[in-house]
Formats: structure tokens, sequence, C-alpha cells
């Protein structure tokens, strides 16, 4: 079954206060920031505290530059105000930070990050728990970003440079644009 995002805000409201009342920082960040920024969660879970602080400065970066580890290619994201009340959040629950320390680590292992599988059973443990529709996972977070941006009137052509992709109809496929998609917008014209 194909990974959909999360397509109800309401829904992504649920999960944020699901991580909050259970005091799951790292997890209410992670979902933070996979849902701004449309990494790979390959991406997220290799993020250190440098790549957002400047700890010189004492303050969080502008944006985050990275090498993608898929495709190789360098990405600049801007770090938006969610993202960076998250990393606070997380920042204070776990001070003090280390420059070289992974932002979401193994709570087995201060100086690991956390596993993939255990970000997919954290998302997909939430969405379980919270009654989502959707097969939701890891990628939904990145899908959702898309999807929520396809929403608000992002051009596609900016969205299909974000996610890399070569057409937009790979766009389409990825961001689970279906019937619903269509009768919203038929149903809200009424000229």
């Amino acid at each position: 079954m194909t990974t959909t995002p999360i397509r109800e805000k309401d829904d992504i409201e649920t999960l944020k206060t699901y991580f909050l009342r259970s005091r799951e920082y790292r997890n209410y960040t992670l979902f933070v920031v996979g849902i701004n920024t449309a990494l790979r969660i390959s991406d997220i879970l290799n993020l250190k505290w440098k790549d957002v602080y400047d700890f010189a400065q004492n303050e969080y970066q502008k944006h985050l530059y990275m090498v993608e580890r898929k495709t190789k290619k360098r990405t600049c994201i801007a770090i938006n105000a969610s993202c960076i009340d998250a990393f606070s959040l997380l920042k204070e629950e776990n001070a003090p930070v280390f420059a070289e320390e992974y932002i979401f680590f193994s709570r087995k292992n201060r100086y690991k990050h956390l596993s993939r599988n255990r970000a997919y059973n954290i998302i997909k443990d939430a969405a379980c728990v919270n009654h989502l529709d959707g097969n939701i996972s890891c990628h939904s977070l990145r899908k959702t970003f898309g999807y929520h941006a396809w929403k608000c009137g992002t051009p596609p052509a900016l969205i299909m440079n974000i996610y890399n992709h070569s057409n937009i109809e790979i766009t389409k496929r990825y961001l689970s644009i279906d019937q619903d998609d269509r009768d919203e917008l038929f149903n809200s014209m009424n000229l």
C-alpha cells in the first residue's frame, strides 16, 4: 500500500498534541521537522545540532544546508518558526546539547541517531493510536509538506523542484492527488 500524506490539518494538530501531551519532545520535533522541511527521514535522522544552531552566535540558523543522502544533491532549506519552536523545546529538554550531537539521538545511546525502524514505529504507532486515515509512515511527513504546499496554491514547478522530480505526473502521484481533491475544486468554484 502506498504511503499517503496527512491530508487534514486537524490530523496534523492531533499528532502534535499527542506527542506534546506524552512529553515526547524528540518525537514531536521529528514530526514537525518532517512536515516542514520535506526532507527524507534518513536526512532528518542524520541532523546534528550544529546543522540548525549556531553555537558561536547562540542562535538558530536561518537555513539548513546539506547534501541529500539519496540524491547526493545539495539543498538549502529555510528553517521556519515551527521548526525553531520544536528545536527549542527539545534543546531545553536535553540541555546541554553539543554541536556534534545528533538531534534525534537514540535513547539507548546518546551518541547514535535514532534508527529508521524506530522512527517508522513512532510515526506509525501515533497514527494508529489517533485513528488517522491512510497509510501513514515516515515518508508521509515528506508527502504532507508537498500536499499542503499544493493545497495552498504553490506552483507545481516549485514543488517538483523541491522534490527533485523530473515531471509533474510523478509529483501528482507522489502527493496522492485524487478524486476527492478534484471534487473539492469543482464544488468550490460556483462561478
